[in-house]
């Protein structure tokens, strides 16, 4: 066995001794790791049963050290696209993934997963949006945006392949692939209806007139599924949105929709004074419209103090399984009122383990990705 072979091996059998631990198959460890032995000798890889993709994605949710949302990791629904090739299909997988991750405002938590990059390939498939649902953002001739200061490369790359926008501030992009020895192709996506959702506010009714939307379902799609030294380059997944990642970053980082100033300044507030507090206030009614919004269009999300709650019931039950717990406290501490929340008070491991989930390099124009504003797995509640 050749040093590379050797290498994919020793990842694969380390997995595979925890799979199969976990999936009370022990009894089965030793015929598989043989086949896989002899898979690998072959052809230089080997190709995960239905099993081991299942758990195997689910294992990377329970390692996402970025994650507040883990708790629910076993719930992960897998669907296994390995066999699809051609680019209507793939493009049909994308939209069917909406739709039953989306199912009707009951949101399952869904990874659809591609084949995976060959030993021979450069370039694995990959899809080219951020998310499966993403607004444009527009680079006008003054410098100024309309959308998404995220996604000016990717809007600049649609347009000219031939795509028509109507130029506002949330205009959904399509979806685009690229697959090993074809090319890149671009296609519409359609929404299932509903799952664009208008951002008012309990109390101000001016802030109806901002005009602005959300999405309420977060399919991270950039992204690089990790499991025994397969990579899956292609493999989109999804969990539900904490209510902090669209009020606080999407809406409140400066670099994105910047909607602080706007909230303040309709509030009245002293914006030339920090002291005044005013970007702490905008963004509690930021946060405030985008639970208020959610909670109105039947599709309940979970706080950041629910969140943070449920991430410890996570720590627990781990601890309770012998298992450690690796977590990014910059992720894991939300973006607001964060010192009122046990994560705060806690330490983690950073520490990286597979299987996992990893950024790639991008292939539009765009600076490899360095934060996710989108964490995908956040559920309210198991009956949600």
């Amino acid at each position: 066995m050749t040093t590379q072979n050797n290498e994919i091996f020793l990842k694969a059998e380390s997995f595979l001794k925890v799979c199969y631990q976990e999936l009370e198959m022990i009894e089965k460890l030793e015929d598989r790791l043989e086949e896989v032995k002899n898979e690998i000798q072959q052809s230089g890889t080997y190709y995960h049963t239905n099993d081991e993709l299942t758990h195997g994605a689910r294992m990377a949710w329970r390692n996402s050290n970025r994650c507040v949302g883990r708790l629910y990791w076993k719930t992960l629904k897998v669907i296994d696209a390995r066999h699809l090739t051609d680019e209507d299909d793939i493009f049909k997988a994308m939209e069917h993934h909406i739709e039953y991750a989306f199912n009707n405002g009951r949101i399952r938590s869904t990874i659809t997963v591609f084949r995976q990059k060959m030993p021979n390939e450069k370039e694995g498939p990959r899809i080219l949006n951020q998310q499966l649902i993403h607004f444009a953002g527009h680079l006008e001739e003054d410098g100024s945006i309309i959308g998404d200061p995220a996604e000016v490369e990717y809007t600049k790359w649609c347009k000219q392949q031939g795509h028509v926008f109507e130029n506002t501030p949330f205009d959904v992009l399509p979806h685009g692939i690229q697959w090993p020895g074809k090319e890149q192709k671009i296609k519409t996506c359609k929404l299932p209806k509903d799952i664009i959702i208008p951002i008012t506010h309990p109390d101000y009714d001016w802030f109806n007139d901002l005009g602005l939307f959300w999405y309420a379902v977060p399919i991270i799609s950039e992204m690089m599924l990790e499991i025994g030294g397969i990579f899956y380059t292609a493999a989109p997944f999804n969990g539900w949105y904490m209510g902090t990642e669209i009020g606080s970053r999407n809406f409140g980082d400066a670099h994105r929709y910047n909607m602080l100033p706007v909230i303040a300044n309709k509030i009245g507030l002293d914006t030339k004074n920090d002291n005044s507090l005013w970007k702490d206030r905008a963004i509690l009614e930021l946060n405030r419209a985008v639970l208020h919004s959610f909670e109105k269009a039947g599709f309940p999300m979970s706080s950041h103090h629910e969140s943070s709650e449920q991430f410890i019931q996570f720590e627990e039950s781990e601890q309770r399984r012998g298992r450690d717990v690796t977590a990014d406290w910059i992720w894991i501490a939300p973006p607001m009122s964060t010192s009122s929340l046990k994560v705060f008070h806690k330490y983690y491991d950073n520490t990286i383990v597979t299987p996992n989930y990893f950024y790639q390099d991008a292939v539009i124009g765009k600076p490899k990705p360095v934060l996710s504003y989108d964490c995908p797995f956040h559920r309210k509640s198991l009956e949600h």
